[in-house]
């Protein structure tokens, strides 16, 4: 930093357009991940309330086509999360949606599956 120009240390924790456009591009897909990854567990969560009460015999539960349901609504309800999170979602291709539909679908198998196993393995 020199003596001539006292915004110089601004100037440079700035950086350049190109950097701050990268850095907020990168911080809007880890806002969309966690959204997905939310969605999913919260979605995992509601499968295993909705779907009705755990056989111990063999750890399924009679409705568990709700389960399904589920989390298509929560993969199509992330659309809704993105207007509220002034995330431009129309920018968002097919791999960008597919993306999110198999973070969400991940997440709900985990969840479901801690959770229905939890019953059947009490400790």
């Amino acid at each position: 930093m020199s003596d001539e120009n006292p915004n110089e240390a601004v100037v440079e924790s700035a950086g350049t357009p190109a950097q701050v456009d990268k850095r907020a591009a990168h911080n809007e897909r880890i806002i969309r991940t966690a959204i997905a990854c939310m969605m999913g567990i919260l979605a995992g969560i509601a499968s295993f309330i909705f779907a009705g009460q755990v056989d111990p015999a063999t750890g399924s539960q009679p409705n568990a086509i709700i389960g399904g349901l589920i989390l298509l609504a929560g993969i199509v309800f992330q659309r809704h999360i993105f207007m509220i999170a002034k995330i431009d979602y129309t920018a968002l291709g097919g791999k960008d949606w597919f993306y999110q539909a198999f973070m969400t679908f991940s997440l709900w198998f985990i969840s479901w599956t801690l959770l229905l196993t939890s019953t059947i393995f009490p400790q």
